[in-house]
């Protein structure tokens, strides 16, 4: 942590432009951008989540990561060349081409509240396992954690935030991979024992291939998977922030396949992890103890506390930090970038803005964000729910951006009353889903009163969106 500080930071000068500090002026190696998007796209929820599903169930979760080809090419293709022509460093300044003014400003203002929900997110579930271990307080990890990640993202802006981002992923993979390896040759008879007890106990299966829209089937996971990666690539300015940040356009669209493409065999080793995990402690199954085992969440944790050597446990805990600090540095960079450009610069009667003046405010906003980030982080720790129910409400609104953005990306001409009313429907379908009454069966599980599997949500949210603004449009064009 100290190392990646004193680094971000000396990117810090005096006289720094708006567009070092939000694009880097379009100078970063196209290797850089790819890191920088695969470290985005890579948080320490990922890194401590995947092998807790992988241990309690099997790899039906990693269909998620199979429908990555698909969205990345698609990025490729369309979604990179019409970010290079509009060539802002807002992702938002499209949508007003296309919707005019509030499609811009509801779009940014989803983004936001999503990012500052995200950091705060981020920050307190990386405070959990590091508690677990070692015991440290949680509010002094958040407030460090935080802190450290605002005064580099601050001072060095996006070179400091996309390098660091290189580094950090760098040592994620290298983390993963080394407890992987240790995992296996500790096995008594090797890394063939491992897969023997998990194919035993089906591990492997990627769901049931069933029809079904009711159940987590293979399909549902792959559809849900294009989808919310589509929104990714598509219109989180985390991303397109980097196309804009690519030397060319054919940089970009380099580095956006092969960053959204990484992503596929590093999710590959996390599940190998959690399977891996679930076969050493069936063979040493008197070493986990009860409480543990039944909350699989904690197990990835504790056998970095308890197994692995000195040196690599110190590895992992490095890797778990810098999955979740360059994911809290990018919203911090982007979030800032959005409000200088779709709110300050868009709606000041003194549309010229002085670079002293523009660089304040993005100094400004970024510190402001980092203790917004922090004080959520620590709201969590005692109003969790609450905090649950209101990230569950932000998503519902977020759910509407894409729907609107495919609008507007594949259809010519649109009548802007008719994108308004798919937004509106769109956003009455996601939030029926996502929020309705929940029911209970006779065996005490609870569903939601909408039959749909909860991952639907954003594949009918966005339809919905899409097909009602594109017959809305054809409507009112008729008349």
């Amino acid at each position: 942590m100290g190392g990646i500080t004193v680094y971000g930071s000396s990117f810090y000068k005096k006289d720094k432009t708006v567009s070092e500090f939000t694009i880097g002026d379009s100078k970063f190696p196209s290797w850089v951008v790819t890191m920088s998007i695969f470290a985005t796209f890579v948080s320490s929820i990922s890194f401590l989540a995947l092998p807790a599903t992988a241990f309690s169930s099997n790899w039906n979760a990693f269909v998620f990561s199979l429908s990555l080809p698909i969205a990345s090419v698609i990025a490729v293709k369309y979604f990179v060349p019409i970010y290079r022509k509009i060539n802002s460093p807002s992702a938002y300044a499209y949508l007003e081409t296309k919707f005019g003014l509030w499609a811009r400003v509801y779009v940014s203002m989803c983004y936001l509240l999503t990012q500052i929900m995200r950091i705060g997110t981020i920050l307190y579930l990386l405070a959990l396992p590091v508690n677990a271990m070692f015991g440290w307080d949680i509010i002094t990890i958040i407030i460090i954690t935080g802190l450290t990640v605002t005064i580099y993202s601050l001072l060095g802006g996006i070179e400091a935030v996309m390098w660091t981002d290189a580094i950090q992923g760098i040592v994620l993979i290298g983390g993963a991979v080394l407890c992987l390896l240790f995992l296996w040759f500790a096995m008594p008879e090797g890394p063939a024992q491992t897969f023997k007890i998990a194919i035993e106990h089906q591990k492997f299966s990627l769901g049931s291939f069933d029809i079904s829209l009711t159940e987590s089937t293979f399909w549902v996971v792959f559809i849900y998977g294009i989808f919310i990666n589509l929104q990714n690539f598509g219109i989180d300015q985390n991303y397109v922030q980097r196309y804009i940040a690519s030397s060319s356009e054919k940089e970009a669209k380099k580095s956006a396949f092969w960053g959204g493409m990484m992503y596929l065999p590093v999710s590959l080793i996390f599940f190998l992890i959690g399977t891996s995990l679930f076969a050493y402690y069936e063979v040493f199954p008197t070493e986990l103890p009860s409480e543990i085992g039944s909350a699989s969440d904690k197990v990835f944790p504790f056998f970095i506390a308890n197994k692995l050597p000195s040196g690599f446990t110190g590895i992992l805990i490095a890797s778990i930090f810098a999955a979740g600090m360059s994911t809290i540095s990018t919203s911090i960079n982007s979030s800032a970038t959005v409000i200088l450009y779709d709110y300050f610069q868009r709606f000041s009667s003194n549309k010229i803005f002085t670079e002293k003046s523009s660089i304040k405010i993005l100094y400004i906003v970024s510190l402001i964000l980092g203790i917004i980030g922090i004080t959520i982080g620590i709201a969590m720790i005692n109003v969790k729910s609450a905090l649950d129910a209101w990230w569950k409400l932000a998503s519902v609104f977020s759910g509407g951006m894409l729907g609107l953005f495919l609008l507007g990306a594949f259809v010519e001409k649109i009548e802007r009353k008719g994108a308004i009313w798919g937004v509106i429907v769109g956003i009455i379908i996601i939030l029926y889903m996502s929020i309705s009454p929940l029911v209970f069966t006779e065996d005490s599980n609870k569903q939601y009163a909408s039959s749909l599997h909860h991952y639907l949500t954003i594949v009918f949210g966005t339809m919905s969106i899409f097909i009602v603004g594109f017959l809305s449009t054809v409507l009112f064009k008729s008349k």
